[in-house]
């Protein structure tokens, strides 16, 4: 008779009480400090290896995700935003908006392998396609995505998208899914040929940014500044329900076991949505994370959500008065792990 632990014990009772559409519960558990005082963007957990990537400023930190200790970084990175994983490759690809390039990383030493011109003015999202061997870069300015073949690093394809590019998620069946913030809708390219094959408009969301996938349901998450959430059916592009989120959102996650979509809202709150059956979707909680705290990651394997912010401060003239722009405030940024 195989025997279970207490912890194991209390994981499956979490996911079923979860799947039955129960409050999770998740809430901050830690906080961990990390260097730097600069802006940040998206996190990628990849729950195979145990990492954690964190877009920061001009580099990106890595840490284990379950002990959350700092393994190293990739520097020189300007302006960076996101992080591609190409497991069967062992390689990673970081987006460098300041310097239009993208580069390439070894996956097991963190060490810099390449530099790609990206082919489009500032990169933002970034994805790895395995089923073509491709990375797919977002380029805000340029309002076009380029086509890297991750088997020899070099550029194939720039597709216009004639819009502004913001995430994008791959179906691992030839589909691209991209948010196109300034026309309120999402681009779906055929990964093998290049082109857009259909763009749908999303009737009541507002400059869509952070986008997930559901890929056994088919079912795309967008998250929108009017603070809704866009439930798309992905083979339709009809839109099934807009459970309400917090404001200032720009990041969204799916949790395929739990059955569960995050929303991280800038207004310092985890809006968690839970897939009842493919076509209901229900608000089940509202968690406390911290004002600043707009995108995040989730590990599908521990199910920890993990988001990042940072105090801000405001440089004062002299009459004491607040002028110019916040500034994140030195030794504030810090990492928050929230669970079940």
């Amino acid at each position: 008779m195989k025997l279970f632990s207490t912890a194991v014990i209390a994981a499956i009772a979490s996911l079923c009480a979860l799947s039955a559409g129960a409050a999770p519960g998740y809430r901050i558990v830690h906080e961990v400090g990390l260097s730097g005082d600069d802006g940040w963007d998206y996190l990628n957990a990849d729950a195979g290896a145990g990492r954690l990537y964190v877009t920061h400023g001009s580099k990106v930190q890595v840490l284990k995700s379950d002990d959350l200790t700092v393994l190293g970084e990739i520097a020189a990175t300007p302006g960076v935003h996101g992080v591609a994983i190409a497991t069967d490759l062992g390689r990673g690809y970081i987006s460098a908006g300041k310097t239009d390039t993208i580069v390439v990383f070894d996956l097991h030493t963190l060490a810099r392998l390449q530099e790609i011109k990206s082919g489009g003015a500032n990169p933002d999202a970034i994805l790895y396609d395995p089923g073509t061997h491709q990375v797919f870069s977002f380029n805000g300015r340029g309002r076009n995505a380029t086509v890297i073949d991750a088997t020899d690093n070099k550029l194939v394809a720039t597709i216009d998208l004639q819009a502004k590019p913001e995430f994008a998620v791959t179906d691992l069946a030839g589909h691209i899914y991209v948010n196109l913030e300034d026309t309120n809708s999402i681009a779906v390219i055929d990964a093998r040929e290049h082109t857009v094959q259909k763009t749908w408009k999303l009737a009541g969301c507002e400059e869509p940014t952070g986008l997930a996938m559901d890929r056994a349901h088919q079912r795309l998450f967008s998250v929108c500044s009017n603070k809704v959430m866009a439930v798309i059916d992905a083979q339709s592009g009809k839109i099934l329900a807009m459970p309400p989120i917090g404001a200032r959102v720009d990041g969204v996650a799916f949790d395929p076991a739990a059955q569960l979509v995050f929303a991280s809202g800038g207004d310092g709150t985890l809006t968690v949505v839970h897939e009842d059956t493919p076509g209901k979707f229900s608000v089940v909680q509202t968690a406390t994370t911290r004002p600043g705290a707009r995108t995040l990651a989730v590990d599908e394997k521990t199910h920890r959500v993990f988001t990042v912010t940072a105090k801000y401060s405001l440089s004062t003239d002299a009459a004491g008065k607040a002028s110019g722009r916040p500034m994140v405030a030195p030794g504030t940024f810090t990492l928050l792990v929230l669970e079940p």
